[in-house]
């Protein structure tokens, strides 16, 4: 979950001074450093110099100061990262919903290069990439001690180039590589849809700048459909996060009341507490959250805020577990940190790093049979569809057949987790009228 600070001229100031710089112990600078950060610098000092002098071949110390800053964001977490002024641009870019590259989320797990989610209808997606794949090469070239930087850099390029992932994923043989074209992504946020003239469907991919506005719209266009609205289904599925106040203004727009989510970190200004207010505008309807292992960071602020007040059903499976806050710091030279200064609590107080939501109703995607072009399933075969069968009387009767037109494929058919959430809101006011 990324957070911007309100105030674009905060600067975080990385110095790696030289000891002759620092000055002789007593007044001056010195003293606010205490002893062991001295002798750490004076060692610092000692290698960038011997490595300057002696290294088989020529390196500038820019390279250096520049590899030793990477290794220190490194050694602190997975989300951590030093970002160029180029890496910044791409990033605020990539929040307001328009960026080059594949279209997936990719986090250090287990020390592996691994997707968190794919980014809906982005050549990754297309391509079959999956939550949870490990990318053990990229072009060919080992993934083993990359960083986070590292590989959004390999992993991004021009529109119409081609980039080979070496994926590998349990249940697998052997690795293998699949080969993705690049593209510029453009992320449509919010899609919407109504079932049976009642039902509304929200699908949310990620949590961009314009998340909020464009829910809004969705929400009274389903509403203003249905008549009236019975129920609805929030699909956070394969949402990698984003913006945090998109995630806590998303919140509020299905709470009356209550806590959304609250932040602490080792800086007081980074300890927050968000409210859910009442506009009047909040649905009133059943809710039904879907959520599966590629549901991280800010999908889970929402998750875990309509679970803990009662709102909504979260149905689906295990979420990614990210309860940390990323700050950026933009620097003098235009690049970036992009540091981890908070852990998040939902409502209830309850932390979900590393364990993630635990969904109400636990329904895990069942893949559906193929049954085209030779595929696993075979056909449900009736006396009818025997040929040169008995007639029934109605087949007597029957005018002759038009040619038939193939029917659309239904989501529902493909998608056993939608049909269950669905399927759960149609009954919602039977349940509910039954006597105990």
């Amino acid at each position: 979950m990324i957070f911007f600070p309100r105030r674009r001229g905060q600067v975080l100031l990385v110095l790696l001074t030289l000891l002759a710089l620092l000055g002789p112990y007593g007044d001056g600078p010195v003293f606010a450093l205490d002893k062991n950060t001295y002798k750490n610098l004076k060692t610092f000092s000692e290698v960038l110099d011997l490595v300057e002098k002696n290294y088989v071949e020529p390196v500038g110390s820019d390279k250096l100061l520049q590899g030793a800053i990477n290794g220190m964001m490194k050694s602190l977490d997975p989300h951590s990262a030093f970002m160029t002024a180029e890496m910044y641009k791409d990033l605020e870019i990539e929040t307001r919903g328009s960026f080059g590259g594949l279209g997936i989320e990719i986090t250090i797990l287990k020390d592996v290069l691994t997707v968190v989610s794919p980014i809906e209808d982005t050549p990754a997606y297309q391509a079959g990439i999956k939550a949870g794949d490990q990318i053990l090469k990229i072009d060919g070239k080992s993934t083993k001690d990359i960083t986070i930087t590292e590989a959004v850099k390999q992993l991004r390029g021009p529109k119409d180039t081609q980039v080979t992932l070496t994926i590998f994923h349990e249940g697998m043989a052997k690795p293998k590589d699949i080969v993705i074209t690049r593209s510029v992504i453009q992320i449509r946020s919010v899609k919407s849809k109504l079932y049976d003239g009642q039902i509304g469907y929200l699908r949310l991919s990620q949590f961009q700048e314009r998340t909020v506005e464009d829910l809004k719209k969705a929400l009274q266009e389903i509403a203003a459909k249905a008549a009236p609205l019975r129920g609805i289904v929030l699909d956070m599925r394969n949402n990698p996060g984003g913006l945090l106040h998109q995630a806590v203004e998303v919140s509020d727009l299905f709470l009356k009341s209550g806590g959304i989510v609250s932040t602490r970190g080792r800086s007081q200004s980074m300890e927050s507490r968000s409210v859910a207010k009442d506009d009047g505008s909040e649905p009133t309807c059943p809710i039904i959250v879907l959520v599966n292992e590629g549901t991280a960071s800010a999908a889970e602020i929402v998750s875990g805020a309509l679970q803990d007040n009662g709102r909504a059903v979260i149905l689906g499976t295990q979420t990614f577990g990210k309860a940390s806050v990323q700050t950026i710091i933009p620097l003098e030279d235009g690049s970036a940190l992009k540091l981890t200064t908070a852990r998040y609590y939902t409502p209830k107080g309850r932390s979900i790093q590393a364990e993630g939501i635990i969904p109400d109703i636990v329904v895990k995607f069942v893949r559906p049979v193929e049954n085209k072009n030779g595929g696993e399933g075979l056909p449900q075969l009736r006396e009818q569809d025997l040929k040169g069968h008995i007639k029934s009387a109605k087949e007597i009767e029957a005018k002759p057949e038009e040619p038939k037109q193939e029917k659309e494929e239904d989501p529902l058919d493909q998608d056993n987790q939608l049909k269950h959430a669905i399927d759960i809101l149609k009954s919602w006011d039977i349940l509910k009228n039954l006597k105990g």
